[in-house]
């Protein structure tokens, strides 16, 4: 299996030593976004990296395991409620101050992970699914034209590793 690197740009702290130890030069980029192009994914860059803003990713993904239709929709559900959770604490947040609002921001940031946890776990939010594709499909046909040109172009790079 074959990797690149990426560079996530809020962790990064501009260290730099990645630049000093890329035998590629993909990391010694204007956007500080790493060249894929260049990158042979050896993994020094990220062993090198002090704030661990490297990582390592697959070019190609596996297939998402096939879940039964009764566990996708119980996730669903717990998705549901945890997006009314999330809600729930905004609100709550909106009408206090201090440490009070702090929590109930904290709750809902809490709610809105789960949220993605179960998303991801329902067949959703994997990019290289064909429920992505069928979505991407949608927009095409439904949205404005905006929406359409970037659900074409992101067609266009996502592989679907369900066909």
């Amino acid at each position: 299996m074959k990797f690149v690197a990426v560079r996530n740009l809020r962790l990064c702290t501009k260290d730099c030593l990645c630049l000093y130890v890329c035998k590629t030069g993909a990391t010694d980029t204007e956007n500080s976004v790493i060249d894929v192009t260049k990158c042979v994914g050896c993994g020094q860059c990220a062993a090198a990296c002090p704030s661990k803003a490297i990582s390592l990713v697959p070019l190609e993904y596996p297939r998402q395991q096939p879940k039964k239709d009764e566990v996708v929709n119980n996730s669903l559900k717990m998705l549901e409620n945890k997006a009314k959770e999330e809600l729930l604490f905004k609100t709550l947040a909106l009408q206090s101050d201090g440490k009070e609002k702090q929590l109930f921001l904290s709750l809902a940031k809490s709610s809105r992970l789960q949220a993605e946890d179960l998303a991801r776990e329902s067949r959703y939010m994997l990019p290289q699914s064909q429920y992505t594709h069928s979505l991407l499909e949608d927009i095409i046909k439904k949205e404005d034209e905006d929406a359409k040109i970037i659900a074409k172009k992101l067609l266009q790079h996502l592989p679907n590793n369900d066909k």
